[in-house]
C-alpha cells in the first residue's frame, strides 16, 4: 500500500478532475484514486488539505447526494457550488444532472 502523503496526493488529483459545476461522491473519489471502499480516507485526504489549496473540496459530496459537511464549512461548501450553477436545494441536496460519477484513474 502507498504512504499517507501519496495516497492524499492521488485523491487531491482525483478531486482536482472534478469539473466546475459538477460534483462527486466521496466513494466515486475513493475508487478513482485506486481506494476501493475508501470514502472515509477521502475525508481524511480533504481535511488534510494546505490553507489555501486549489482543490476543489467543495465538489465533493456525500453518497446520499447532499452537502458533506455542516456549519460553516457547510455554509461554504454551499457558497461555491451554487457560484458554479450547481443546483442546491434549501435541504442541502445536490440536483442529480451535476453528478459526475467517471473521474482521472490511476494506474498502479
Amino acid at each position: 500500500m502507498h504512504d499517507t502523503a501519496t495516497l492524499n496526493e492521488r485523491i487531491w488529483l482525483a478531486v482536482a478532475a472534478i469539473p466546475p459545476g459538477r460534483v462527486s461522491t466521496y466513494g466515486h473519489v475513493a475508487a478513482a484514486a485506486g481506494l476501493p471502499r475508501g470514502a472515509r480516507r477521502v475525508g481524511r485526504a480533504l481535511g488534510a488539505l494546505p490553507a489555501g489549496s486549489a482543490i476543489p473540496w467543495h465538489r465533493v459530496i456525500n453518497a446520499r447526494g447532499e452537502l458533506s459537511l455542516s456549519g460553516r464549512a457547510g455554509q461554504e461548501q454551499r457558497r461555491r457550488l451554487l457560484a458554479e450553477d450547481v443546483q442546491v436545494t434549501d435541504d442541502g441536496r445536490i440536483v442529480r444532472a451535476a453528478w459526475r460519477t467517471t473521474l482521472y484513474t490511476f494506474d498502479d
